[in-house]
């Protein structure tokens, strides 16, 4: 064979392998930037928690095609006025026992999860499902429910010994924006838990009180 042509094939191949790298190459990266684009604050938690990119892009990858076997349907409008009844409910029994009303949101998350045909077996699993749909509120889920174990585990407390009532109300207001983004009633400027006065709110009309203390009431006493 032609010195010349052996050259000429020898550099058209070592051009095609360049070229297959490189498309290979931009892929990844494509990939990485919708996954980033995708899962948001939760790419960069699977990435810390895996300590390895590739294997978190490949466990949130996995998380996206399950989610697209699953059936998800939106909730009609009877439903969702339920749904919504039960959280005020919820809402508004925070102030007179704030470890009950947690463990009724953290109810109503998977109940409203059930209806829309999320699987709900397993905690974890729960929010990996979640992270698919609404990653930016899934952080504000896992936050809560590590509040609402705390609750349980040691009871409310003041004094620092166990979880006291602003971690509660915290909490409570992360798994209002969970709830509203299940239902799809979530609007823009309620993009996660606020830690401003707007926080104390868990619906368009209808704050969430913190319960008052024997002291504080006494001070709210007019004297006579």
């Amino acid at each position: 064979m032609d010195a010349t042509v052996l050259a000429l094939i020898i550099l058209a191949v070592v051009l095609l392998v360049a070229v297959v790298a490189m498309g290979a190459m931009l892929a990844k990266r494509r990939r990485s930037e919708q996954l980033q684009k995708q899962f948001g604050p939760e790419y960069e938690r699977q990435v810390m928690e895996t300590g390895d990119r590739k294997a978190a892009e490949s466990d949130l990858q996995a998380r996206r095609q399950r989610r697209e076997k699953l059936d998800i349907r939106d909730l009609d409008n009877e439903e969702r006025s339920r749904f919504q009844h039960e959280w005020n409910t919820v809402q508004r029994g925070f102030v007179d026992d704030p470890e009950r009303a947690l463990d009724g949101a953290d109810a109503l998350v998977v109940s409203v999860m059930k209806a829309r045909g999320y699987p709900v077996g397993d905690v974890d699993r729960r929010a990996e499902d979640l992270s698919v749909d609404h990653a930016d509120v899934v952080r504000h889920y896992r936050d809560a429910r590590a509040v609402r174990d705390a609750s349980a585990r040691n009871g409310a407390s003041d004094n620092g010994a166990g979880v006291d009532t602003e971690q509660q109300r915290h909490a409570l207001t992360s798994y209002r924006s969970l709830v509203e983004a299940l239902l799809g009633t979530r609007s823009a400027d309620h993009a996660g838990p606020s830690i401003d006065s707007n926080a104390d709110r868990t619906d368009a009309g209808t704050p969430v009180h913190t319960p008052k203390t024997d002291a504080h009431r006494q001070t709210q006493e007019p004297t006579r």
